[in-house]
């Protein structure tokens, strides 16, 4: 049985699950988004975008799968099916579902068994923060904001990590859809009516200005702005559904959660 050997990454989480396999020299390009591992830009053609791709780069590095995610990517992913190249799109949005694509892709490479010890340490990690956050003597209700204007809140796996790290995500019911047009908070007043301890800004790759953040009517009398727990956390370990959400992000969060917790 013959496996992929020349795989484009659409996005950033495969390029990272397929160099923490050791699978690495499989890949033949990869999305100018990509900053982790820090070695990978350096050694691998940068191809796409999240919205779009050089269609014509891609088909020049012929490769036999192309990896992407998300309904976003879907006219991508139509004009490479219709060139004859053959794609997958993941379209997972829970830590569960990350763990699932650990395994999926390694599958997919021929390398199973490493994949699920791969998955299998991330989920002891994840439950060894989870251990920590339940000693921990009070928990934060916690704001996540993925965008400013309009304001969308935090999607499903941000908002679980955020359960795992010690915190309470103050928009549980938004974080369970899919689509960001779902997760719009139309009145700011409504982030000030479930007054968050904690507020973590990622947004989506824009830098964030907390100044904008910070002077909407009526936040100065949140917690988490009244007491300066305002935190930005950079997009490429929280916002990608891959491993550095279930390492880097998961623990930034609860570094955040234990210093508030411990200020009272």
């Amino acid at each position: 049985m013959s496996f992929p050997s020349r795989i484009v990454c659409l996005t950033e989480e495969p390029t990272e699950v397929l160099y923490a396999l050791g699978e690495q020299h499989r890949i033949a390009g990869i999305s100018r988004f990509t900053v982790r591992p820090p070695e990978a830009p350096r050694e691998r053609p940068r191809v796409s975008a999240f919205t779009s791709a050089d269609i014509n780069g891609i088909l020049a590095l012929e490769p036999d799968l192309v990896i992407g995610f998300s309904d976003i990517q879907a006219d991508i992913a139509r004009d490479l099916i219709k060139a004859g190249v053959e794609v997958w799109i993941s379209n997972h949005r829970t830590v569960d579902g990350i763990l699932s694509y650990i395994r999926r892709l390694g599958a997919m490479v021929g390398v199973p068994e490493k994949a699920d010890r791969y998955a299998e340490g991330l989920t002891r990690r994840l439950e060894q923060i989870r251990a920590a956050a339940d000693r921990l003597p009070r928990r934060p209700r916690v704001y996540f904001e993925e965008w400013d204007d309009p304001m969308i809140s935090g999607i499903g796996w941000v908002s679980e990590l955020i359960g795992i790290a010690g915190g309470d995500d103050i928009f549980p019911e938004k974080a369970k859809a899919s689509l960001a047009r779902d997760r719009i908070i139309p009145d700011p007043a409504a982030v000030l009516e479930r007054s968050p301890d904690l507020i973590l800004a990622s947004w989506c790759g824009k830098k964030f200005q907390p100044a904008r953040l910070i002077s909407r009517p009526g936040w100065d009398a949140i917690p988490a702005v009244a007491s300066g727990e305002v935190h930005e956390i950079d997009a490429a370990i929280i916002l990608q559904p891959g491993p550095a959400a279930l390492t880097d992000g998961v623990e930034t969060i609860h570094r955040l959660v234990r210093a508030w917790a411990s200020r009272r």
